[in-house]
């Protein structure tokens, strides 16, 4: 698993090996620079935050307005997925030509490729929560600045949803 999403995982709490998540139970690579990580993790991240923000992927009404096949379609999600899909498009192929990462001597890359209930449900889970209230994780918690009363609804409803999966849920299914 990629440090930057090991860090958000173990932040939250929710004690997911890495196999379950589809990688390789992996030795520290002998050259990790954490620091580094972090810094371009949050970077990245950054870069992310001001991208949805300046697509105004923010916009409840706008991922709605995507989402719904009517008169009032608007293709303005459609563009900037598509923009993000040529930049890694791209990116990766540069780096898949790369020996190791920047901050690291080896990839963390997963090898799992089969299709689990955990998965597929996740995916529902998501794709429910997104078309119903027009926000996912990401741009959800870009809008925390906006101070919207439906916003802290949703990210207070997802935290809540981590939890009972992290206490309830992930027993149900083992």
């Amino acid at each position: 698993m990629i440090d930057s999403q090991k860090n958000v995982v173990d932040g939250l709490s929710l004690n997911i090996s890495d196999e379950e998540c589809g990688y390789e139970a992996e030795k520290e690579a002998p050259n990790e620079k954490p620091g580094l990580q972090n810094g371009a993790s949050f970077f990245s991240g950054l870069l992310f935050a001001l991208g949805l923000g300046v697509s105004g992927m923010t916009d409840t009404t706008k991922v709605i307005g995507f989402l719904t096949l009517d008169s009032n379609w608007n293709p303005a999600l459609m563009l900037v997925m598509g923009g993000a899909i040529a930049v890694h498009f791209f990116l990766f192929r540069i780096v898949k030509k790369r020996e190791s990462p920047f901050f690291s001597d080896i990839f963390h890359v997963p090898t799992r490729t089969d299709f689990t209930f955990r998965l597929v449900a996740g995916a529902v889970l998501f794709g429910l929560g997104w078309g119903l209230g027009g926000i996912c994780p990401g741009p959800g918690l870009i809008s925390i600045f906006s101070g919207a009363p439906e916003v802290f609804a949703f990210i207070g409803s997802m935290l809540v949803g981590m939890l009972l999966w992290q206490n309830v849920g992930d027993k149900l299914i083992k």
